[in-house]
C-alpha cells in the first residue's frame, strides 16, 4: 500500500511507524525521510511546521487507520456483534505481530506514554486521535442496539482492554493476551446487547 503513495503520504506513514517503534522523542526526522524513500528537502516542503506538524499528522493518520478497522468489520459482516468487532480489532494486531514481530505497538499509546504529560498541545492531539477512533466504535455499538451511554462506556472498555493486551503481547512476545481478551470480553460485550 505505501508503495503507491506520494512522498508526503509515505513520510506521514513512516513517521507513524517510527512512533510505534521508538515513541515521539525517539523519532528522528532523518530516519523518517530515509524510511519513506523521500527526497531530503521534502520535509521542509510538506511540513513547514517541522517535527510537531509531522507527528500531529502521523497521529491523525493512525487514528484514521484504527477507525477503518471498525468500518472494515462492519462492511464485511451481515450481523455485526460487539464481540465480533473486538475480535476483528484483535485479529488485526495478531496478523501484525505474526507478520512483523512485536517491535511495533499502537502509535497513540506510544505517543501518550512518551510525551503527553508535559506537552499539552500533543496531549490534545492524542486525545483527538483517540476520539476519532472511539466515535465510529461508539456509533457501531449504538447501531448494534446499545444505548448511547452504554456504548460510550463499552467503547472505553474495549479500547482499554485491546491496548492493554497489545502491551502484554509485545512484552511476552506472544499474541495470547489478545486471544484472552477476545475470549473473555467478547461474550460480555455481546450480552450487553441482549441485556
Amino acid at each position: 500500500m505505501a508503495e503507491r503513495w506520494n512522498a508526503r503520504e509515505r513520510i506521514v506513514y513512516a513517521a507513524a511507524q517510527s512512533v510505534r517503534e521508538r515513541g515521539v522523542s525517539g523519532t528522528a526526522l532523518r530516519d523518517v525521510v530515509e524510511r519513506a524513500r523521500a527526497p531530503r528537502g521534502s520535509l521542509q516542503h510538506y511540513f513547514p511546521g517541522g517535527k510537531d506538524q509531522l507527528i500531529t499528522e502521523a497521529i491523525a493518520w493512525s487514528a484514521d487507520y484504527a477507525a477503518s478497522t471498525v468500518t472494515g468489520y462492519l462492511d464485511s459482516t451481515e450481523r455485526p456483534t460487539p464481540g465480533g468487532l473486538l475480535a476483528a480489532m484483535a485479529r488485526g494486531w495478531q496478523r501484525e505481530f505474526g507478520a512483523r514481530g512485536f517491535d511495533r505497538g499502537c502509535p497513540l499509546v506510544a505517543a501518550a506514554a512518551d510525551v503527553a504529560g508535559p506537552e499539552p498541545e500533543l496531549r490534545a492531539t492524542i486525545n483527538a486521535a483517540f476520539e476519532a477512533w472511539q466515535e465510529p466504535l461508539r456509533a457501531a455499538l449504538r447501531d448494534m442496539g446499545l444505548p448511547a451511554r452504554r456504548a460510550r462506556s463499552l467503547t472505553t472498555v474495549m479500547i482499554s482492554a485491546l491496548e492493554g493486551a497489545i502491551v502484554l503481547a509485545r512484552t511476552r512476545q506472544d499474541v495470547g493476551p489478545l486471544r484472552d481478551v477476545v475470549r473473555e470480553l467478547g461474550p460480555l460485550l455481546d450480552a450487553a446487547v441482549d441485556g
